[in-house]
């Protein structure tokens, strides 16, 4: 081997570094790729990569920058637009772009506006379920505001003509893409407010972020929560979904089911009311024949319970009950006849006039009864009484008979 000058690794690495340091170009680049090994480090840097479809290349955004340089949260698959410098880190002999400010680009950045301005609106009450109003079940008259050509407002016309041709529709021709769309959107949603309408469908068919837009502006979202009438918003496909899908009343996944959803079907009504009406007659009948029912029985029972009937009743059983009481009234008189005729018969077997049958006489002086000889002197007047009469006689002689013997 030739002597040569020979050097460390370290002063390569050196050499190098202040050539990158040199070169303009690298000092201040904007690159552009997809986010991929994105790591969150605790001490506040993020590491990640930047690639396209065949290279990538390592990157650093140390915390001191993150503050004014970074307003959204980066995520792997995300396109991004990097603003810094490549320099090489001399410990690993490896180059890296240094990040200064960072931004998503295309639908990123508007995906980014689109969250800022949904938390803007949600935390300002825009979005408030308590605050929704009611869609009409059955309107007559129904706003559009949309693009007066395109599929979106043919399916419309032709849903309400299917569903219900009497109710009558309003469309208000509206730039829906475009510079202007929004405030176009904003200005059909106030002008149809003021017609006195039952209900506002506000969309248009599908397109990219960057067609829908339009819906995705505050102007938009206020122009529908101040308004007083209720409104569906149909923007897009199913898949879609816009600022003003979250401030309207109701949210549709398509402008055909928009109108699907304002606009009742009114021969499935009509059959509903069909089915109301066998249903309510079948009651009806039902009822009518209780209620007939329910008459015989009060008419019987009213038979039963009439005022002659219960007076021809109670004549009954005030003739039965006179009946038992003349009965219960003879069979005590005769009961007590009965008795009062051997009461006499005893008092009659019991009387003294009885005694003086036969040839007895009561003797009484003074009205009181001579019992003993002992109670007359010759010259009293006595009164002797007889069973059919009385006479008085006086004493001429009184003899005294031993033991009461003549």
């Amino acid at each position: 081997m030739k002597t040569k000058k020979i050097f460390t690794v370290s002063q390569i690495n050196a050499y190098l570094k202040r050539m990158f340091a040199s070169d303009y170009l690298l000092n201040r680049i904007l690159m552009k790729g997809e986010v991929s090994n994105v790591k969150y480090h605790s001490s506040g840097h993020i590491y990640f990569s930047l690639k396209d479809e065949s290279s990538s290349i390592a990157c650093v955004m140390f915390a001191g920058d993150r503050r004014e340089g970074l307003t959204f949260r980066m995520e792997n698959g995300q396109s991004i637009l990097v603003a810094g410098r490549i320099g090489l880190y001399e410990r690993d002999g490896t180059y890296q772009l240094y990040a200064k400010e960072i931004e998503l680009a295309g639908n990123g950045a508007l995906y980014a506006e689109f969250e800022r301005l949904k938390q803007k609106l949600y935390e300002e009450g825009l979005f408030d379920h308590d605050k929704k109003k009611e869609i009409p079940s059955h309107p007559a008259k129904v706003g559009i505001v949309t693009a007066p050509t395109g599929a979106a407002v043919q399916d419309i016309m032709q849903i309400a003509r299917r569903r219900n041709p009497y109710v009558q529709l309003y469309l208000y021709p509206a730039k829906v893409q475009g510079e202007g769309a929004a405030a176009s959107i904003a200005r059909g949603i106030r002008i149809l407010d003021g017609k006195g309408l039952d209900t506002i469908i506000i969309g248009r068919g599908g397109g990219s972020m960057e067609d829908l837009w339009a819906f995705n502006e505050e102007i938009v979202a206020r122009a529908i929560f101040e308004a007083d009438t209720p409104i569906i918003s149909g923007t897009g496909h199913e898949t879609d979904t816009t600022i003003a899908d979250y401030a309207a009343d109701l949210r549709a996944p398509t402008p055909s089911a928009a109108c699907e959803l304002a606009i009742p079907d009114i021969f499935v009504t009509l059959e509903r009311l069909s089915q109301y009406e066998k249903r309510l007659y079948f009651l009806m009948e039902g009822k009518l024949a209780r209620q007939k029912e329910k008459i015989r029985f009060y008419r019987k029972n009213l038979f039963y319970l009439h005022p002659e009937n219960r007076l021809m009743d109670y004549k009954m059983t005030h003739a039965r009950l006179y009946e038992r009481l003349e009965k219960a009234m003879d069979d005590k008189i005769s009961g007590y006849r009965h008795a009062f005729l051997l009461k006499a018969q005893r008092l009659q077997d019991l009387s003294p006039l009885n005694r003086l049958v036969g040839g007895y006489g009561y003797v009484t002086k003074n009205q009181e009864p001579v019992t003993t000889i002992e109670k007359v002197d010759v010259g009293d007047t006595v009164n002797v009484r007889l069973f059919d009469g009385s006479f008085d006689a006086v004493i001429h002689k009184r003899r005294e008979e031993p033991d009461g013997k003549e």
